[in-house]
């Protein structure tokens, strides 16, 4: 569990992203984490990594909670987190989870043994921890340890291998010293992220061979904008569809100006296209072809599911299986009505050269025929008027 999110076993695999504002600035990141948790996601992690970030994280709860906004926050921890958890003891409270980088803790020039100072906190307030190993900051100590044994073999790995092997042996042998410190077994979650998609899937499938552990799943640095979301997509699908991961976040590098959230939808999106978690109402929709010349049903498409996401933050609190519903804006007469009768709800737009007519399907029955230029509006009282007809109301 972290709040009251439950992680591992047979628990749905849960949404995480993390802000980019810098902590010490309380109101600005308090307003990202509720924007992050208004899109979806479940966990939203925040740097810790200066005493005036460390001294404003309960001044983000507070905020948090101020707004009604619930989400638990991870507090990402390196080089100086034994410090920052022990000398901010509110800090260490406020924070439902620490993320723990053995590769950046260990054993300072002081002879201070900094990952068993942080366990020691996590076990004092009963908070879960994160061990994530990152092969940009493996342990140097212990990744020339591994080259050297490598080197003396009679047939030695490849540079890769060895590498992906440390990854691992650095995650369970962290977690094996958290447990020998006290740490319960069940408050563990495991991490080993890299940049390389077949590397990923190497690493994980090795992992959750060698252990129990929930692990959290990412493609570290995966870039930004449609190859970010593909290199991500074409790891995490192959893993999950294994039954691998229980946690996972996208990390896109956002554009110049562009929407923190999108990491968010592109990770409940990747879930619900797989058929393994529902968020929000799904739109089928036809790419275009010569036959749609008309950009009539491309607004519609977009229009439609912009309005279904803003919608879902109110029909998800009223109605019980609505993030369920399927809603099918198709552009010619070639798959349209089909597409549409496979859909809860499906508008079937004209072609070029078509009759000048949209008609609707609900539920597979052709309920009414659209015409003239409220198709939109009208199309989208008859989604309101399902949800309303169809989905049970919540209690309360």
């Amino acid at each position: 569990m972290v709040g009251k999110i439950a992680i591992g076993a047979d628990a749905p695999v849960v949404v995480q992203s993390m802000t980019n504002t810098d902590t010490a600035d309380a109101q600005g990141t308090a307003r990202q984490v509720y924007e992050l948790a208004k899109a979806g996601s479940e966990l939203v992690r925040i740097t810790v990594n200066t005493p005036e970030a460390a001294a404003q994280v309960p001044r983000i709860r507070e905020l948090l909670d101020g707004m009604g906004c619930d989400v638990p926050l991870v507090g990402d921890f390196h080089y100086n987190g034994h410090r920052l958890l022990t000398e901010f003891s509110e800090c260490a409270q406020a924070l439902a989870k620490y993320r723990i980088n053995p590769g950046n803790v260990g054993r300072n020039r002081k002879g201070e043994d900094q990952f068993g100072m942080m366990i020691e906190v996590a076990n004092r307030y009963a908070k879960p921890v994160r061990i994530g190993v990152n092969w940009g900051s493996l342990d140097s100590d212990l990744i020339v340890r591994m080259m050297d044994e490598n080197a003396k073999l009679p047939q030695p790995k490849t540079a890769a291998e060895v590498t992906r092997e440390a990854l691992i042996v650095s995650a369970l042998e962290s977690a094996k010293r958290a447990e020998a410190l006290g740490m319960p077994h069940e408050r563990i979650i495991l991490s080993c992220k890299v940049s390389g998609v077949q590397d990923l899937i190497l690493v994980y499938r090795d992992l959750a061979r060698r252990c129990d552990y929930p692990l959290h799943l990412g493609l570290t640095e995966a870039g930004m904008g449609s190859k970010g979301i593909v290199a991500s997509t074409a790891a995490l699908a192959v893993l999950l569809q294994e039954g691998i991961g229980d946690t996972i976040r996208i990390s896109l590098t956002p554009e110049p100006g562009g929407d923190r959230t999108q990491e968010v939808v592109v990770a409940q999106e990747i879930l619900q296209t797989m058929g393994l978690r529902a968020f929000t109402p799904m739109v089928t929709a036809c790419p275009g072809c010569g036959r749609t010349t008309s950009t009539v049903f491309q607004e519609l498409a977009q229009s439609i599911q912009s309005y279904l996401r803003s919608e879902m933050l109110v029909w998800r609190k009223k109605y019980v299986g609505v993030e369920e519903m399927t809603v099918a804006v198709m552009g010619c007469i070639v798959n349209g009505p089909g597409e549409s009768k496979m859909a809860n709800i499906g508008i079937s737009l004209p072609g070029t050269g078509e009759t000048p007519a949209a008609p609707v399907y609900v539920d597979g029955e052709k309920v009414v025929t659209l015409r003239g230029e409220n198709i939109a509006s009208d199309f989208k009282k008859i989604v309101d008027e399902y949800v309303a007809t169809k989905y049970p109301k919540k209690p309360g």
